[in-house]
């Protein structure tokens, strides 16, 4: 009987440690964004994104932060853009470009303390939809996939999480030819709440 207790409280007492080791959430907040690229502003627009995330405690100071978000790009295409392609539809000065992804982040997680934490590792996202009106007869200006590097901070307050990221696209996400390289790049703010 002994012996089942003994079972029984060692299984228990791992079965808080690994809770404690792992969390569900909900984040969101503000993108700031641009491609960079031929025929595109050199200026920050204003989206957003919205998902959720898990933090896995490795052990000791490491852990990792896988995330699912919709993210919403903006940048601004400017006059030249018809230079690059030729079928493009007349701009009047400039136009408003939206991207929407679904995003993976997987984050490597390094806790400076119980208040912070330092995150970086790759972002996998995958195009969901594109403005439409960017391109006559609906033709695609955008590859359905983008791979960037991010890295960034995030504080821990108790259950609120407050992060601020820096992301990098390395892959070209021009569809239209390989003349000119556009890259995804931005911030992200986000406030999440761990369950």
């Amino acid at each position: 009987m002994k012996t089942k207790i003994s079972v029984l409280l060692v299984c228990v007492l791992i079965a808080q440690a690994s809770m404690a080791q792992f969390h569900l959430g909900i984040k969101g907040g503000t993108n700031i964004t641009k491609i960079d690229g031929k025929s595109f502003r050199d200026e920050f627009k204003y989206g957003y994104h919205l998902g959720g995330f898990a933090e896995i405690g490795l052990g000791g100071k490491l852990g990792i932060q896988p995330e699912v978000l919709f993210n919403q790009y903006q940048s601004r295409v400017d006059s030249s853009f018809k230079n690059v392609y030729q079928n493009a539809v007349e701009f009047s000065n400039y136009k408003d470009v939206k991207l929407n992804y679904l995003s993976i982040p997987i984050m490597l997680t390094y806790k400076l303390g119980s208040f912070a934490s330092l995150q970086a590792g790759p972002q996998f996202a995958i195009l969901l939809d594109q403005d439409k009106n960017l391109i006559e007869n609906g033709k695609d200006a955008f590859k359905k996939g983008d791979f960037s590097m991010a890295g960034g901070l995030q504080l821990h307050l108790s259950k609120l999480r407050v992060t601020g990221r820096y992301f990098v696209g390395l892959s070209n996400v021009n569809d239209l030819g390989d003349q000119n390289k556009w890259k995804n790049q931005g911030f992200q703010l986000s406030v999440g709440l761990a369950l």
